[in-house]
């Protein structure tokens, strides 16, 4: 995230948590990023202002005391900090979602709490509860997920084991660059910094934590950027029948398209373009799942379970 998106974000909770008009005296002592002298300071702020009201950001201005002609002070009123979507698709609320995890992160950060924490030095009441309105959350089953986000914005690189076909865990390390969800899974992207690739991978095939690099602002994602590009097939997904054992299999459960019930199991039709992939979550299910169609998926799950006999015994 650039110095200039930080210093937004900062001032924008500043103007947000405070309970009286922000002079611009007390607005670049609080808030990190205004540097220079004074007449940078000033431009540098007429420039956020114009910024953050050209992104529908509402900036009051007032004075302490009507009365008298005290110097002109700032705030947002939380009522009038609103955004009107209007009709959008699935994949740009997935990726209007995606931004709201990567701005929680940014307005619960040390940075963030710092602006708050000068505002109480200069005795200047504010609250962090008037905040969460610019972050909402965004809810995800997966525990690494903040984790991701978090590192994306801060261009910090990741390492974690990740299973291999074979079902083996090998350690990659990832300067990631977007995370996004098809088919009821969710899928990382990013440059493997071993390989010297761009990969993507399955998140619940990530075995253990997540850890992420000290350093900051080590890449840039390229410009144009889109992950929604490696996540759709070049060749139309295939269709698998598969029966599953009734209350289990809920990963396959999942991504069903069609299910019917017979008796102690359930027939369950999906769609899929790796079957590698498919085949490795097949596999986790053990005897909770059965192929019924195609054959060469059956044939490919036989010859897995075979490679998996010879190598272990």
């Amino acid at each position: 995230m650039s110095r200039k998106i930080e210093r937004l974000i900062n001032l924008t909770i500043a103007l947000l948590a405070t309970k009286r008009y922000l002079t611009k005296n007390e607005i670049f002592r609080s808030v990190e990023g205004y540097e220079g002298s004074d007449e940078a300071k000033e431009r540098m702020f007429e420039r956020d202002k114009d910024d953050l009201r050209n992104l529908g950001v509402e900036i009051e201005v007032g004075s302490f005391d009507p009365v008298f002609e005290d110097e002109a002070g700032y705030r947002i009123k939380p009522e009038g900090y609103s955004l009107n979507l209007g009709d959008i698709s699935g994949t740009q609320v997935a990726l209007l979602s995606l931004a709201a995890e990567a701005w929680r992160g940014a307005a619960l950060d040390e940075e963030a709490h710092r602006a708050l924490n000068k505002l109480h030095s200069m005795g200047i009441e504010s609250d962090m509860d008037s905040v969460p309105v610019i972050a909402p959350r965004l809810f995800s089953t997966h525990s690494d997920f903040q984790v991701i986000t978090h590192a994306i914005s801060k261009r910090k690189r990741i390492s974690f084991q990740y299973l291999n076909p074979n079902l083996i865990g090998e350690l990659r390390t990832i300067e990631p660059y977007a995370i996004a969800t098809r088919n009821a899974h969710w899928y990382l992207s990013g440059w493997d910094v071993v390989k010297k690739a761009l990969r993507t991978f399955r998140l619940d095939r990530v075995d253990g934590q997540i850890v992420t690099g000290k350093d900051e602002g080590l890449y840039e994602i390229p410009q144009g950027f889109d992950v929604f590009d490696y996540l759709d097939p070049e060749n139309p997904d295939k269709t698998a029948s598969i029966r599953v054992r009734k209350g289990k299999a809920q990963l396959l459960r999942s991504s069903a398209i069609t299910m019917i019930d017979s008796g102690d199991w359930d027939l369950i039709t999906l769609n899929y373009s790796d079957e590698s992939q498919l085949i490795d979550l097949i596999l986790w299910h053990g005897e909770d799942a059965l192929v019924e169609t195609p054959e060469g998926l059956r044939h490919g799950i036989v010859s897995r379970l075979q490679q998996i006999v010879a190598k272990h015994g």
